[in-house]
């Protein structure tokens, strides 16, 4: 795998290299908003500045990005297109999580290596359920996979499978179909498997080029190494590990930071233009807008911080960071929400038109709540820390 791997772009993380990749993304963005198809130009930018690939690790012969360039990497795209960002973000992740901890088959990984030198190469763990839900929730999935005399068979119907038809491969969370205690566990899928169709389902408020859908399984033939479980605890009970908010999963929350920052410079570039007959000269030159413009970066440079400090801690082996670390996702969540609430609320019915991207910003901005930890989850679990009980 190794040898394949080399012909991976080499990403360049540099300030200035990021901002060239976020403008190029940004160039498609109001295209692919309005179309809903998936961004592949987009996606071809971050792939062939390496961007998709970065977390690959270094047994593979990956750069091996750690938790900060990959929020580095995720905020420079969600500023440019966050639905390119998102398909990055579960790629991204997928790597890490295989640099950490191999448990791909050999011949999926070396497959999946081998499309990632030659372009976009999106990868998504697929969890929730129509019936289910969000699986951080609780619960367990009617997905199931049964034992074959030379593996296993694969039948499901999953909602909310973030990058579609452009996906690579598929990692799904399924049950074990089997008496007794249920066996739950991801299985490693090729894309083009047959057996796989797609439900056109996303019809959303943001990241509308995400391609969210639902898609089906029925019959799908994988082999005996593609079902990784899942260990239960010392307990004997299961839990979600997306219910358990860690380093990884702040990427997701970087790609809403960018979209923060471009709601601050989309602002700015309203402000410096627009010249009402009444005032004669651009309203950023106004008390008022700049004291708005203050508050827009307040908490974009508070998202950064927490973002950032909370990584920081992290790689210096602060552990008392570690229970903190849904609330500061909540905190971070809060903040660029605030802050193109704040751009939007100071410009009035300009900024509502489809013709301004802080419309679409504002739209994208939002669907940073859904992301696990859900906020009422985080602040319950904090509570009850501090508290004891």
């Amino acid at each position: 795998m190794t040898g394949t791997a080399r012909a991976l772009p080499v990403p360049d993380l540099t300030d200035d290299a990021l901002a060239a990749v976020t403008a190029e993304v940004a160039d498609t963005a109001a295209e692919y908003d309005r179309s809903g198809e998936v961004p592949v130009r987009g996606l071809a930018a971050a792939h062939r500045a390496g961007l998709l690939t970065a977390t690959v690790g270094g047994r593979y012969g990956g750069p091996g990005a750690g938790p900060r360039d990959t929020a580095r990497i995720l905020a420079a795209l969600g500023e440019g297109d966050p639905s390119v960002a998102l398909i990055a973000a579960n790629t991204l992740a997928a790597h890490a999580s295989q640099a950490a901890h191999p448990h791909w088959p050999e011949a999926f990984y070396d497959d999946l290596l081998a499309r990632s030198a030659a372009g976009p190469a999106p990868v998504n763990a697929i969890r929730a359920e129509p019936e289910l839900g969000a699986p951080a929730r609780g619960g367990l999935p009617r997905t199931a996979v049964r034992r074959t005399a030379s593996g296993w068979v694969l039948d499901g119907h999953k909602s909310y499978a973030t990058g579609g038809t452009a996906l690579a491969y598929h990692v799904v969370w399924a049950v074990v179909d089997e008496p007794g205690v249920p066996r739950v566990g991801h299985v490693v899928v090729p894309a083009d498997a047959p057996g796989i169709t797609w439900l056109d389902t996303w019809d959303h408020l943001g990241l509308r080029a995400s391609n969210t859908h639902d898609v089906v399984y029925e019959g799908v033939e994988l082999p005996a190494d593609a079902f990784v479980e899942i260990p239960r605890g010392e307990d004997g009970v299961y839990r979600d590990p997306a219910a358990v908010t860690g380093p990884g999963s702040f990427g997701h929350l970087a790609l809403y930071v960018g979209v923060a920052r471009a709601a601050r410079r989309a602002f700015a570039e309203f402000a410096r233009s627009r010249v009402p007959a009444a005032l004669g000269r651009p309203i950023a030159t106004t008390e008022r807008i700049q004291s708005v413009a203050g508050e827009v970066d307040l908490q974009v440079a508070q998202a950064e911080t927490l973002l950032h400090g909370a990584l920081l801690r992290v790689e210096a082996g602060d552990g008392a960071v570690a229970p903190q670390l849904p609330l500061v996702k909540v905190a971070i969540a809060r903040a660029v929400v605030t802050a193109v609430q704040t751009a939007v609320a100071a410009l009035g019915n300009p900024a509502l038109s489809r013709h301004n991207p802080l419309e679409r910003h504002l739209r994208d901005v939002l669907c940073v709540r859904v992301h696990p930890p859900q906020e009422d989850v985080a602040l319950l679990v904090g509570g009850r820390r501090v508290l004891g009980v």
